[in-house]
This record gives structure tokens, sequence and C-alpha cells, in this order.
């Protein structure tokens, strides 16, 4: 058994040998992968771990308290069923892409930082986008880019808003933020185009149709519902989660019920979902 290790590295260092792994074992190898790090995951006791200095700040690669287990443990049990999915693949540019995707959102769940967070949200960021060019159609690599300027631009907002709140209140731990302050607005925001919050929430339909079917499959995974938990661990109690939430919950179904792309369907029929979840 691997001993304190950070469980995003194992995804991050399986990555990296698929480009030697002849590709008729790729699935294979990504399942491995992804039930080794599930299996480094649940050894790992609750407490702050793989602290790493930076100048005057600490980055907090792993901190495992109840709500980070809970999230980060779904998404290992995650990444091993969508490989279990994903066995026919060959094609490197999904497997490779797939294995960062998954560990970007274990890191993120496990970060005890905004920053470290913000890191995170970078790798997810461009690792889901190449599983929408992976299609490689003109739709497909359209959608892709759409895709990756919403997500990179909800990055800047996380990273603003992790600067401004730092400069109002001297921290940047990733606990109870609050809507009292500018930059906790910003950080909101940042979840909230991430959680396809109304209004902001077309890229999702937009791009998850055009990815692969596995990328479909791993996308539905992760992103939204890292949302989910940073919501869960920053804006506890907020009482506009619940207009939110609700509005969520109800407006995707008249846009599925007039849809008649499938793929489509099921988007708006994950939003709805996702606002139960808010």
């Amino acid at each position: 058994m691997i001993v304190n290790l950070p469980p995003f590295l194992i995804f991050v260092f399986g990555a990296l040998l698929l480009a030697v792994v002849p590709q008729r074992w790729h699935g294979w190898f990504s399942l491995a992968v992804s039930a080794l790090a599930l299996l480094n995951f649940v050894s790992i006791p609750h407490g702050i771990y793989w602290e790493v200095p930076l100048l005057d700040y600490k980055l907090i690669f792993g901190r495992v308290d109840t709500l980070a287990y809970l999230f980060a443990l779904l998404f290992h049990i995650a990444a091993v069923i969508a490989s279990l999915f994903a066995l026919h693949v060959r094609d490197p540019v999904q497997s490779i892409s797939a294995l960062l995707y998954a560990g970007g959102a274990v890191g993120a769940a496990l970060a005890g930082d905004l920053l470290t967070l913000f890191i995170f949200w970078e790798i997810m960021a461009v690792a889901s986008s190449f599983l929408i060019w992976a299609k490689r159609t003109p739709q497909s690599n359209k959608a892709g880019l759409r895709y990756l300027i919403v997500q990179v631009l909800s990055g800047v907002l996380l990273l603003s808003g992790t600067v401004i709140f730092y400069w109002e209140t001297g921290s940047t731990s990733f606990d109870a933020i609050g809507l009292q302050t500018f930059g906790g607005k910003l950080i909101f925001l940042a979840f909230g185009i991430k959680c396809a919050f109304p209004l902001l929430h077309g890229w999702l339909v937009d791009s998850y149709p055009q990815s692969t079917p596995t990328g479909t499959v791993f996308m539905s995974a992760f992103t939204t519902k890292l949302a989910v938990y940073s919501l869960a661990r920053g804006f506890e109690g907020a009482d506009v989660l619940i207009y939110v939430g609700a509005c969520m919950a109800m407006f995707p179904i008249f846009y599925a019920v007039i849809e008649n792309d499938l793929r489509r369907v099921l988007s708006y029929s994950m939003i709805n979902q996702i606002g139960f979840m808010v």
C-alpha cells in the first residue's frame, strides 16, 4: 500500500505513463490507476497533509475532513466507474485527459486553501476541454473553445476573488467565505459559473453534447459536482442558494421538453439535478 501519497499525484503519474503504454492497454491501465488511487485514498486518516511553502504562503494539498473526504471518495469511485465505461477507448488524448481531469477533481476537493483550489480548478478546465476536442469535429472544436473560455473566466474570477478576499480578511483558507466581502462575491460567481447557475448555464448545454461519449461520462461526474462541493464548503447556509437551487430545479424542465437532441435533454436534466443539490 502506498502511504501518504497525494491522491492527485497517482492520477498525474498514471496519465504520464500512458504516453508509453501501448494503446490497446490504455483502458485497463486507466482502470488500474483509478483503483489504485481509490485504495490509497481510503487509507488516509483525517488531517492536514502535503503543505508546500511558497514565499510567505503555504499551499495545502491535503485537507481531509468529513466533507472533503466524502466528495473525494465519490470522485475516486466515479473515476473507477467511468474508467470501466472507457475500457474500449484507444485514444491517448481521451485517456490522458480523463486521468488528469479526475486527478484535478480529487485535488480540488482536498485543497485546504483557495490558491491550491485555483491550481486544480484550471487543471480541470484544460483537461476537460480536450475531452470535447477529442471528438474531432468542427462543432466540437468550436464548443471546446467556448467551454475553455468560460472555464478560464471562472478561474480568473476565482483568483481575483482570492486576492481581494486576502486583502480584505488576511486569509485564503478554503472554509466559510460568505458574501459579506467583495472578494467573497467574486468567488461565489466563479463557483456559480462552474455550477451552471441560471443565465450562466449555457456552456454546459453547449459543450457536453459535443464531447465524446467517454468525455460526457467523466464531465458529468466532476465539474459541476466540484462546484456543489465548493458552495457547501464556502457558502454553507447562504440564503441565496435556496432561490438559485429552486430556479435550477425548475427552468431546465421546460427546455428539456422542447429539445429533440437526447444529449441536450440529458444536459438540461443534469442542471435540474444540480439544482436539488444546491
